[in-house]
């Protein structure tokens, strides 16, 4: 059988008006300003962008859409409601001559120019990042403008590289202290931001201009050195996984009064890890005042987002007037995936998913498993992912190379498989759910879910980690292995998370 999406009315994004605004002629704006038909928390921002725009936003007796300070849209009175259909009429025809096209399209340096140095926009056209994601296009004007934000976008949206634009454009590589910290749940998900924010704070060709540096503070690392090194000379941005951080404030090695930037990425998954919220919610509230630092939380899922907000002013995590930007809030789960799914007895799931990777061919893959529940430890059974790996090794023919990920692997033995997969080469990583957060490895086009994820965000995220290749319009496939039983739980996620799974027969 063979689950179709209902039919959704076409709702027009911010993202994609903001765009049209920077074809639009002064007069054409405010027009559509006077009718009160503009509200874009972004467009104070455009006569950094283009000069073109300045007069309507500073020229005496015009009219002031934005507050100059909060960016916050000004409410007219009842009387300057639309009064002139034509006008209105005239305003939506220019709109639709006026679209942008791939020679009008925004770039990345359009939006950075005057904020982030010369350099790093040369060297991050040089590494790739030309055109902005959705999310970039919507956050980057209001974290330039200093606001506290909360990034929540779908997975692959280009998140990381949005926080850490914001923080190149802030630090002083002359200071010697540090002054940005990107909180981090996982070592991989560490190095990951880590190597991205290396690249971008190379030190340039010229002399003169000094390079930031960025330390790497994660779990199994080498902690003596960094103490050594944070004393010698404090790095300016310090990437860190909690126990780490916790660990060197502690000890008061590591002080965070010069701080302009604290993020904490996956933010949802520290917030309700058991082990991790405690040194989190203190870190936030206890070193470094709101008011003197930028905050900013990112993730692909943020459950009930509107109290997380509400609790991020009630403690002071954020200031006041912290910006929730939600893109693809209609669309949770990418739209380049398709999802399927197969009932099967658990005693033929081997079987099933060596039929599977024959057929589908996968390019490279990550089949993810159930994390092994106490009992089974206790009763000394082998976990999931051995029995599977072994199989694998056993019984698979393809050219794929089999790997294995999982939480109970030493910090080395994690590292290795990683860096066997970034060496170019097909792979096949079999992982429980420690690859589902943040971990950016472009090449995966299929995803096996060998035993369905607890809940739908973790759906949500283990299905991100496909589809992830920059404005790609490439399918890549999502397959659920599930006995009769679970069709439920599948299609619970399917509701949650607006999504349609095709079954296949086997």
């Amino acid at each position: 059988m063979t689950y179709h999406t209902k039919p959704r009315r076409k709702i027009w994004s911010q993202s994609s008006i903001s765009l049209s605004f920077f074809s639009l002629s002064p007069e054409v704006l405010s027009s559509m300003a006077s009718h009160q038909l503009l509200s874009v928390p972004h467009f104070c921002l455009l006569s950094k962008v283009s000069s073109f725009h300045a007069p309507l936003l500073s020229t005496p007796g015009k009219l002031s859409l934005f507050h100059p300070t909060t960016c916050s849209p000004l409410q007219s009175s009842s009387t300057s409601r639309i009064t002139n259909l034509q006008a209105v009429t005239n305003t939506r025809s220019e709109i639709e001559s006026n679209a942008p096209t791939e020679t009008t399209a925004l770039t990345l340096r359009n939006i950075c120019q005057g904020f982030v140095p010369e350099h790093i926009l040369h060297r991050m056209e040089e590494i790739g990042f030309v055109f902005p994601t959705d999310i970039q296009r919507e956050a980057l004007p209001t974290l330039f403008t200093g606001r506290d934000c909360i990034l929540h976008a779908q997975t692959g949206s280009g998140k990381t590289l949005t926080y850490l634009l914001l923080i190149l454009s802030l630090i002083n590589p002359q200071r010697s202290s540090v002054q940005a910290v990107v909180v981090v749940p996982t070592r991989e998900l560490g190095m990951q931001v880590t190597k991205v924010a290396r690249m971008l704070a190379a030190k340039s060709t010229d002399a003169e201009v000094k390079g930031c540096t960025v330390m790497a503070l994660l779990d199994g690392g080498m902690l003596r050195r960094h103490k050594s090194w944070l004393k010698a000379e404090p790095p300016a941005i310090v990437v860190a996984t909690v126990a780490s951080l916790c660990h060197m404030l502690e000890k008061h090695i590591l002080r965070l009064d010069s701080v302009k930037v604290l993020v904490v990425d996956e933010v949802d998954f520290l917030f309700y890890s058991s082990k991790q919220a405690g040194p989190v919610r203190k870190l936030l509230t206890s070193f470094s005042s709101c008011d003197k630092r930028q905050t900013v939380f990112a993730s692909a899922s943020i459950p009930q987002h509107k109290h997380f907000v509400h609790d991020c002013m009630q403690q002071k995590w954020t200031k006041r007037d912290v910006v929730h930007i939600h893109v693809s809030a209609i669309t949770p789960m990418p739209l380049c995936l398709l999802h399927k799914f197969v009932v099967c007895g658990k005693k033929n799931k081997h079987q099933v998913l060596l039929a599977l990777l024959e057929s589908d061919a996968p390019e490279s893959a990550i089949i993810f498993v159930g994390e092994q529940s106490e009992k089974s430890k206790k009763a000394g059974n082998d976990p999931s992912t051995t029995l599977l790996i072994e199989f694998l090794k056993t019984s698979y023919n393809g050219s794929l190379e089999i790997l294995l990920l999982e939480e109970d692997m030493n910090f080395n033995s994690r590292a290795a498989s990683l860096t066997e997969i970034r060496q170019g080469g097909g792979f096949l990583l079999v992982s429980t759910d420690i690859a589902a957060r943040g971990i950016d490895l472009p090449e995966t086009t299929h995803i096996f879910n060998f035993d369905l994820p607890q809940t739908a965000t973790d759906y949500l995220h283990r299905a991100g980690r496909a589809g992830r290749k920059p404005f790609s319009d490439r399918k890549c496939i999502v397959t659920n292995l599930i006995t009769s039983e679970e069709r439920f739980v599948l299609q619970r996620f399917e509701n949650e998370l607006m999504f349609s799974c095709e079954e296949l027969m086997f």
